[in-house]
């Protein structure tokens, strides 16, 4: 069967999560510019198939933002975004950032891929610490889409 021009986008931008998850995760630890590290990435590790836009953007506004994101975040979450786990720090930034800024994508595909990372990358129970954030926020964000506008 042949592969669909949404499928093939889908499978591109999940590798681009996975791609600027470990871009998100050597800027905090490494300490260099959100830049530099997307150059570091762009030239040596850019797999074949990931949406070589859609990654920039993830990491371009995520480390310029950061901040924002941070308050966000602490709006959702029962700890400081100082005492986060890296991995779950960088799941949360791309997760808040697609919330907020990507309508296009549905919140349950954002939160999907969230906790899918968090399952591969993240500590045994990250992926629902990200789960309970990221649904407490798109009931903010997506109000309408998650029907939290009704209740």
């Amino acid at each position: 069967m042949a592969e669909t021009g949404n499928s093939r986008r889908r499978r591109g931008r999940s590798a681009s999560r996975e791609l600027a998850l470990q871009a998100l995760y050597q800027w905090q630890i490494g300490g260099q510019l959100g830049k530099d590290v997307l150059l570091e990435f762009l030239a040596e590790r850019m797999p074949q198939g990931a949406d070589e836009a859609y990654f920039k953007d993830l990491v371009l506004q995520a480390t310029e933002h950061a901040a924002e994101l941070d308050a966000s975040l602490g709006d959702f979450s029962d700890r400081p975004v100082s005492q986060l786990d890296p991995v779950e720090h960088a799941i949360l930034l791309i997760g808040m950032y697609e919330l907020a800024h990507k309508p296009e994508i549905p919140w349950r595909v954002v939160i999907n891929e969230a906790v899918d990372l968090c399952r591969r990358y993240g500590g045994t129970d990250g992926h629902r610490f990200v789960n309970a954030v990221l649904d407490r926020a798109a009931r903010r964000h997506r109000a309408p889409e998650t029907g939290a506008a009704e209740a």
